[in-house]
């Protein structure tokens, strides 16, 4: 039985955040007619912050969510055609690329860029979700700055913990690291590096402490938190025991960084190589076709390949070379195509 099809492109961008949006905008300009498939998270995790005031070209900043719809406009001027979907399956055995999204709407696609991002990882705790991006973020670099002179709260024990904690020493007042154990997954270069900031009086560590509750007030941003502690660490799974304190601590702005989970999945059944933690492992290097991927006509772009940098402006830039690698293999595929007709031609002469 032959699947119906919704549509054929040469080019589907799966992500709609700096990556996505930068390569729909120089793929309209190539002239590739592009579709962007949303993804789950519209935008990406730049409309989770308030104020972006490190994208260049915007002096006194731009909200995320005002850069990601200029970026959008922008990119439906040169012809790209944004859709609602989330990519649930890429199929790579035949050509063109087979790719449904989450409604069930296949379509296909000679050349795909993955710029599907990574989700931060949250807690889940109370007054997370209505603070995000009003006091409580996932990125330092991002939003350090905003909160200059405040106590700061970073929450986990990893090298992103430890590389935050130390970042935030320049505008805070004190930076306190919570984690659940007595003992850090992080690397000793940045372990050393924050307790060389804990003998400054830079930062604080409270160890076997986990965040419970976060309060305050989009108008007034972050007001208090909830902690729990116990000498054994892992303070949520006993907080009924004798030994666990709760009490409440007032910092002004709290970061967590417990890590991010690349958005991937749809691509688990393809040849794309992934790492360990599912983050698309591109070819990289000098020269052309650094964003390709392990199968031909599939290329990787943004917080999906990046898990080091993670910030708008290198997205940007990957989105842009993915955009310039699917152009060039879309011209060799043209060409290789043509010859290949030409061949047959001559042959049935």
């Amino acid at each position: 039985m032959t699947e119906d099809v919704a549509e054929h492109r040469e080019l589907i961008i799966a992500g709609t955040g700096i990556a996505g949006l930068t390569a729909a905008i120089y793929g309209g300009r190539a002239n590739l007619d592009p579709l962007v498939l949303e993804g789950d998270e519209p935008g990406g995790q730049l409309t989770l912050t308030t104020d972006v005031a490190n994208y260049p070209g915007f002096p006194e900043g731009i909200s995320g969510p005002d850069l990601v719809n200029n970026m959008k406009a922008q990119a439906s001027k040169f012809g790209a055609d944004l859709e609602h979907g989330i990519v649930v399956d890429v199929d790579d055995s035949d050509r063109p690329f087979r790719v449904e999204v989450n409604d069930g709407t296949v379509y296909t696609c000679d050349a795909f860029v993955a710029a599907s991002g990574a989700s931060a990882r949250t807690l889940g705790v109370p007054g997370e979700d209505e603070l995000m991006g009003y006091g409580i973020s996932t990125c330092a670099t991002c939003d350090g700055a905003f909160f200059r002179d405040e106590d700061m709260l970073v929450v986990g024990g990893g090298d992103a913990a430890m590389e935050e904690a130390s970042f935030l020493t320049k505008f805070a007042d004190t930076v306190y690291v919570v984690h659940r154990r007595d003992e850090f997954r992080a690397e000793d270069y940045w372990v050393e590096r924050v307790e060389d900031h804990v003998e400054d009086d830079d930062v604080e560590i409270l160890e076997n402490t986990e965040l419970l509750e976060v309060e305050g007030s989009p108008e007034d941003g972050v007001d208090q938190v909830v902690l729990a502690e116990h000498p054994e660490g892992h303070p949520t799974d006993k907080l009924d025991h004798e030994e666990t304190e709760t009490f409440e601590f007032d910092v002004g702005a709290v970061f967590l960084a417990i890590g991010h989970t690349p958005n991937t999945e749809y691509l688990e059944g393809t040849g794309v190589e992934l790492d360990d933690e599912g983050y698309i492992r591109t070819k990289g290097g000098d020269g052309g076709d650094q964003t390709a991927t392990d199968v031909e006509g599939i290329f990787g772009a943004g917080d999906v390949v990046d898990y080091h940098y993670q910030q708008a402006i290198t997205a940007g830039g990957m989105g842009c070379k993915a955009a310039i690698d699917a152009d060039q293999y879309l011209e060799n595929l043209t060409g290789t195509q043509a010859a290949s007709t030409e061949s047959a031609a001559e042959a049935d002469d």
